[in-house]
C-alpha cells in the first residue's frame, strides 16, 4: 500500500475507538524472579506525547525510533518513539511535533497529523502519553539531538505487521529485576515496554486496514 492511501485510511480509522488495553496487555513485560520493580507516585501523571511519523522510502513505509543514551533515569538506554513532556499550553499534537523537531530534526510544516491512539500510562516515569500518528511526504533528513538521542533506528510497516513480529526474551531491568519482555526487534534492538505496547496498538489498527 502507498503512503497516501494508508494516510487516508488512518485519518478515518483514528476517529473511532481504539483497541486500547486489548492491544497493550499482550506486550506488557512481567517479572519472573523473586523481586519486582515497585513504583509509587505521589503526584498526578504528567502529560506527554510520542510521535509515530510515517514516510515512504524506496516504496516501503517506515517510521523512526530513537535509542536513549545511558543516564540516571527510568528509560536509560531504551528504544522509544520520539517524544516527551508537554509544555504549558500545548495540546498532544503540538507536543509530539515539537519533540520530533527537537529530538530528530523533523520539519514541522512538512508533517500532517493523521490522528492519535489511546492515551497510555507509563508507570515508571508517571506520564500519560498520547501516541500521535503523522505523515510526511518527504523523506526526512533526520538529525539526532546530541544529548537526548544516542542513535535513530528505523522500523517498517511490513515488519511491524508480520505474524511473527512479536518475540519473547528475558531481560534484566535496573541490574536486579528479571523480566520476561514481549518485544519487537528492530535493527537488532529490543523494543519493549511502553513503546512496544503502543506500537502493538498501532499494529492492531494497521491490520484492520491492510489485511
Amino acid at each position: 500500500m502507498k503512503l497516501d492511501a494508508l494516510a487516508q485510511l488512518l485519518e478515518k480509522r483514528l476517529l473511532s475507538p481504539m483497541p486500547g488495553a486489548k492491544a497493550h496487555e499482550p506486550l506488557r513485560a512481567y517479572s519472573i524472579g523473586n523481586m519486582s520493580p515497585k513504583f509509587e507516585h505521589k503526584i498526578p501523571p504528567k502529560p506527554g506525547s510520542v510521535l509515530i511519523l510515517l514516510y515512504e522510502d524506496a516504496g516501503i513505509i517506515k517510521f523512526p525510533l530513537i535509542k536513549r543514551p545511558q543516564y540516571l533515569g527510568a528509560h536509560s538506554g531504551q528504544i522509544s518513539l520520539p517524544g516527551g513532556k508537554a509544555e504549558a499550553g500545548e495540546d498532544a499534537y503540538q507536543t509530539a511535533l515539537r519533540e520530533g523537531e527537537e529530538e530528530i530534526g523533523i520539519v514541522q510544516n512538512q508533517v500532517s497529523i493523521a490522528g492519535k491512539l489511546s492515551n497510555f500510562f507509563v508507570i515508571p516515569s508517571n506520564f500519560i502519553v498520547t501516541p500521535v500518528v503523522a505523515v510526511t511526504r518527504f523523506k526526512p533528513a533526520f538529525r539526532p539531538d546530541d544529548h537526548e538521542v544516542e542513535k535513530i533506528i528505523t522500523g517498517t510497516i511490513p515488519d511491524l505487521i508480520k505474524s511473527d513480529s512479536i518475540k519473547q526474551k528475558e531481560i534484566m531491568v535496573s541490574g536486579q529485576f528479571r523480566m520476561m519482555a514481549p518485544h519487537f526487534e528492530i535493527e537488532g534492538e529490543i523494543v519493549w515496554g511502553a513503546t512496544a505496547m503502543m506500537l502493538n496498538e498501532f499494529k492492531s489498527v494497521l491490520l484492520e486496514l491492510i489485511v
